[in-house]
């Protein structure tokens, strides 16, 4: 026999599927969190009317008002250091950067405060602080809004670095971050976000779910599985590898994708166990070469198992030069998944 209350449910429609933007997974973040901890704020230069320059916060400051929903004067090194104090007294800070180069101007509240209060109050009190960032070139914007600075902030003990390359890990990812009692810098590429004015990899869209989920900080995700060559990417340069390993298929090289997700703490258990199985890594890396996160990567896996590796690895990445303003010269020096293809080309070439 049939129970009716199993034939109703059977009849229900299914949820339609929705298709949304970073920026939009992002603000669905805020919204929940700020509905659901009194203690979380969100800070920064046109967050309040306008939604911040990103969109991310278009909406709240009706929703919330001036007191969670704060527009900031420009002063960087102002509201970030106002973040730590929030954060001692009890709050949940999320702040808003405009740029990641404009660290700069506020480096020491956050290098020499934010990131090892924890260790100098022995653990005794958390510093939940969320810093967004809007990060990565592309667009013209020149040296000094242009860079992505994973090394900067990975280098240094005490602080968290995600950059997300889908809507769904940076809404996962942001609930974490967020959750989190330590300080965190969550990295937006601008290429992902969503804005019309700075366009949108297609990729970057996700299917996502009405109801709030966590990812976890510090595990990276394989998003392609292979067997000849492993392809480790961040943010822009994940979707490249991807790009990249779908033009190798044609060569006849098969090659395993990692997202990173995470920049600190590094999963380099995933990475090394994808590079044992393939004997082969590339790393992309929208960094500046020198010192960057693809070297450490490439260094964890020579430590780790060196000796197995059927060729030298190799790196794309930007190289040691300030970022142009011209479109032609930026484009020529950016990681892509053009570069990611000939190198690797060349890498089974030289090694077959």
């Amino acid at each position: 026999m049939v129970n009716p209350t199993d034939i109703k449910t059977a009849q229900r429609p299914a949820p339609k599927a929705r298709k949304v933007l970073m920026n939009r997974a992002i603000r669905e973040a805020l919204d929940y969190e700020l509905a659901n901890d009194p203690t979380v704020f969100l800070m920064g230069e046109d967050v309040g009317p306008f939604g911040g320059v990103y969109q991310t916060a278009t909406g709240l400051y009706e929703k919330y008002g001036p007191e969670r929903i704060r527009d900031t004067p420009i002063s960087e090194a102002g509201f970030i250091a106002a973040a730590a104090g929030a954060a001692m007294a009890g709050m949940r800070p999320v702040v808003e950067l405009m740029f990641v180069d404009f660290i700069g101007v506020c480096l020491d509240p956050l290098f020499n405060f934010i990131a090892k209060h924890a260790t100098h109050t022995g653990g005794k009190q958390p510093m939940p602080v969320t810093i967004m960032a809007g990060m990565g070139g592309g667009y013209c914007d020149a040296s000094q809004h242009s860079q992505t600075l994973f090394a900067t902030f990975a280098h240094l003990p005490g602080l968290k670095v995600v950059a997300p390359s889908t809507a769904y890990d940076a809404r996962g990812l942001l609930h974490a971050a967020i959750r989190d009692p330590n300080p965190v810098m969550f990295l937006m590429q601008k290429e992902l976000l969503g804005l019309g004015l700075w366009g949108t990899l297609p990729g970057a869209t996700s299917i996502m779910p009405d109801e709030p989920f966590e990812l976890p900080i510090g595990k990276a995700f394989v998003r392609r599985e292979g067997r000849d060559i492993t392809l480790v990417g961040m943010a822009a340069s994940a979707h490249m590898a991807r790009q990249a390993a779908e033009a190798l298929a044609k060569e006849g090289i098969d090659a395993e994708v990692i997202d990173l997700a995470t920049i600190s703490p590094l999963d380099r258990d995933t990475v090394i166990a994808s590079v044992a199985k393939t004997g082969r890594l590339l790393v992309a890396d929208e960094d500046y070469r020198n010192c960057g996160v693809a070297g450490e990567v490439i260094a964890s896996v020579c430590e780790a198992i060196g000796h197995k590796l059927k060729a030298p690895p190799r790196r794309v990445a930007f190289p040691d030069t300030p970022i142009p303003f011209a479109r032609p010269l930026e484009q020529y020096l950016r990681p892509s998944a053009e570069k990611i293809v000939s190198t690797t080309l060349d890498l089974f070439k030289d090694y077959a």
